[in-house]
């Protein structure tokens, strides 16, 4: 049977995700022969040689990729921390910077026993079920008030039980109404969110316009609209000492520090930036 270098596919590959305005030509076209092979990206380079038609399969998706369809769309999956989910039409894909908002997070609850965290916005679950991973000893709730990401949070969450996970509870709830998650008002140890943020009418890629829910996506005119409600729906869960972490629009980097400092039960307010040195996330303690 005809045998090929990877190598030389891989070059092509690169070259035409590039001409598309793919921001990462080369890391999309390793992790698609390696999705193709069915190996991980890191195993690659031990296998020198491939068959005509894995080849033939790979372009077909690079084309599809090309198209400016989500790799993870492609993947069927999207990681964070130490696990991935599977997403697809219908839910938010999660993105790298995120991770960093995770990291931060699980460090201030690193010596609290049985810790209760709240995933608001949960969308696929992902930064919920990250958590009860990395703890498997908290109590995990997550909450979302769109029906398609809800049936992609259960079948994560689903998934991850079968791995051997901490089950997490789901709520289908609106983080922007009164009443969400009343009984644990006062209880929380720490409150994550990935909200809709983007201003409306910002241009984004087509990866997310074609693809991501727009509801997902922005949120309100100046982009604070579900911002504001976590803000206060954030003071009322955690408790004395508790910490809440939300994720925010680079244009935000001194918006959402203000909301949460308006709220005098916040106290040690701080932005985040990501490795590009863009405002990522805000921070607070309850005070």
């Amino acid at each position: 049977m005809n045998r090929q270098p990877i190598r030389l596919a891989l070059v092509e590959a690169e070259r035409m995700l590039a001409a598309a305005g793919v921001d990462s030509p080369r890391v999309d076209a390793e992790y698609l022969a390696a999705h193709v092979l069915g190996v991980e990206r890191s195993r690659l380079p031990l296998i020198p040689m491939v068959d005509q038609q894995v080849l033939e399969t790979l372009h077909k998706l690079v084309r599809k990729r090309a198209e400016r369809v989500p790799l993870q769309h492609i993947l069927g999956w999207s990681p964070m921390g130490a696990i991935r989910v599977d997403v697809g039409p219908g839910v938010f894909i999660p993105r790298p910077e995120t991770e960093f908002l995770l990291e931060w997070a699980l460090t201030r609850i690193k010596d609290v026993e049985r810790p209760v965290v709240v995933d608001l916005c949960t969308g696929s679950g992902v930064l919920a079920l990250a958590a009860a991973n990395a703890r498997p000893d908290a109590e995990v709730h997550a909450v979302e008030r769109d029906v398609d990401a809800l049936a992609w949070a259960r079948h994560n969450s689903d998934a991850r039980v079968l791995a051997g996970d901490t089950p997490i509870r789901l709520h289908s709830g609106d983080v922007t109404e009164p009443g969400v998650l009343v009984d644990l008002e006062g209880t929380v140890d720490l409150v994550l969110c990935n909200p809709p943020y983007v201003p409306e009418g910002t241009p984004v890629q087509p990866e997310v316009a074609d693809h991501d829910p727009h509801a997902a996506v922005f949120g309100g005119a100046d982009g604070l609209d579900v911002i504001r409600s976590v803000v206060g729906l954030s003071a009322r869960l955690l408790r004395h000492g508790g910490y809440v972490a939300i994720e925010h629009d680079d244009s935000h980097g001194e918006s959402v520090p203000s909301l949460l400092s308006a709220r005098r039960v916040l106290t040690d307010v701080a932005d985040h930036r990501d490795l590009a040195g863009r405002p990522r996330f805000a921070t607070a303690r309850r005070g």
